[in-house]
């Protein structure tokens, strides 16, 4: 077998994320609890959430759908966000963090999602009219290559889609080029 490109890895990751957007699942860890009786998705996205540090309010302050439970952790909780603020949000998948971030930078800051998937785009701008995030928008792009303007971002989230990528660099050196002054990272 000869080695993979990744260009192969990147279809792959975008074909494995657009099945998960269009099923609504990603079937991470299991259908069971530890009894062994089938839980409902949604109790067991719960527990995976509060392992990640998210809060029984995080979960009911966006609209159902909006976490696929396919992050590492919880962004938001390191990110001191502000009201007012810019934040970006890579690999933003359903919305899940760009509308946390939403509620704490409030009617004065802006959220930008970025997903390389068409599937989840929909689900995400479908999530924020439920929600009615007039302050989110999603747009479709690379993170090694941000559809973003330079230096407007305040705050940039990721949870652990920067793993995915095949060109770490080309991440952070958009990340960089994209921040303010003085923005940061979480």
């Amino acid at each position: 077998m000869g080695k993979v490109s990744e260009e192969q890895i990147r279809e792959a990751v975008k074909n494995r994320y657009g099945d998960i957007a269009r099923d609504g699942s990603s079937d991470c860890c299991g259908p069971s609890d530890t009894d062994g009786k089938t839980s409902s998705p949604l109790l067991m996205y719960d527990k995976q959430a509060f392992q990640m540090g998210y809060s029984p309010e995080d979960l009911t302050s966006v609209p159902e759908g909006a976490n696929l439970n396919l992050g590492c952790g919880n962004p938001g909780a390191i990110a001191a966000l502000k009201p007012g603020e810019t934040v970006l949000d890579l690999g933003s998948g359903a919305g899940f963090d760009s509308f946390l971030a939403a509620n704490k930078v409030g009617p004065t800051g802006k959220v930008i999602g970025i997903d390389m998937t068409p599937d989840m785009i929909s689900n995400a701008e479908e999530n924020a009219k439920k929600g009615a995030y007039p302050n989110v928008e999603f747009r479709l792009g690379e993170i090694e290559n941000l559809p973003v303007e330079d230096n407007i971002v305040d705050v940039i989230l990721s949870n652990c889609v920067i793993n995915l990528s095949t060109d770490k660099l080309s991440v952070f050196r958009e990340a960089y080029r994209v921040l303010k002054t003085g923005g940061r990272l979480a």
